[in-house]
């Protein structure tokens, strides 16, 4: 637990504000290497519904936001055809939509069999690697908690499902994970959170 005590001193010595709005907590970090990391938590089921980190940019100025959990609702068809790359309705839309008890991936427009995809742990990249059958679509990716905890990826941890085009991967959360989420979310209990409308977030 030596890797997630770590984490959590990190995030007990970040600099934070919160906010309650929309039925959703949402809490800014801004760590003491100028990292920033925005999450949002369901008020009613506590599950995670976005993280997303901000580092700063080569030349010193503000980077843009990675998703590690969620998506940006501001992506619309509108800006992405103002960009100049309309997004095919077609192509594998990849996500991460957690639970309480695991970590969950979606990957949209995937209309072929369950029986098509595997998805397999590299132990030595620390990632899983999604591959179909027909050789349709691969990815890999990595579970960047397990990493900050330095547990091991275990291979039975994996399970799939399809439906409505949709391949679901769930990794079960092993109990240290869950131990470390507990023990977050008492520090977040703790953190004084300001109602939408308010003026000011002071920060903790």
């Amino acid at each position: 637990m030596a890797s997630s005590d770590a984490w959590l001193e990190r995030l007990k010595s970040a600099k934070k504000t919160a906010l309650i709005q929309d039925g959703r907590r949402k809490v800014h970090f801004v760590f003491t290497d100028g990292a920033e990391m925005s999450e949002e938590y369901d008020m009613k089921s506590k599950e995670l519904l976005v993280r997303k980190w901000r580092r700063k940019g080569m030349l010193g100025g503000e980077g843009r936001w990675d998703y590690e959990v969620g998506e940006s609702l501001m992506r619309t068809a509108a800006q992405l055809e103002a960009q100049g790359f309309m997004e095919s309705n077609n192509n594998p839309i990849f996500l991460r939509k957690d639970t309480r008890q695991a970590f969950q991936w979606r990957i949209r427009n995937l209309p072929y069999p369950i029986e098509t995809y595997s998805v397999t742990i590299n132990s030595e990249d620390r990632c899983c690697i999604v591959r179909t059958t027909n050789k349709k679509y691969y990815k890999k990716y990595t579970i960047p908690d397990m990493d900050r905890a330095q547990l091991p990826l275990e291979q039975n941890a994996i399970s799939l499902a399809h439906a409505n085009n949709t391949l679901i991967i769930q990794y079960k959360k092993p109990k240290a994970i869950l131990e470390m989420e507990r023990l977050v979310q008492q520090e977040l209990d703790n953190l004084k959170a300001a109602k939408d409308g308010d003026v000011e977030c002071s920060p903790s």
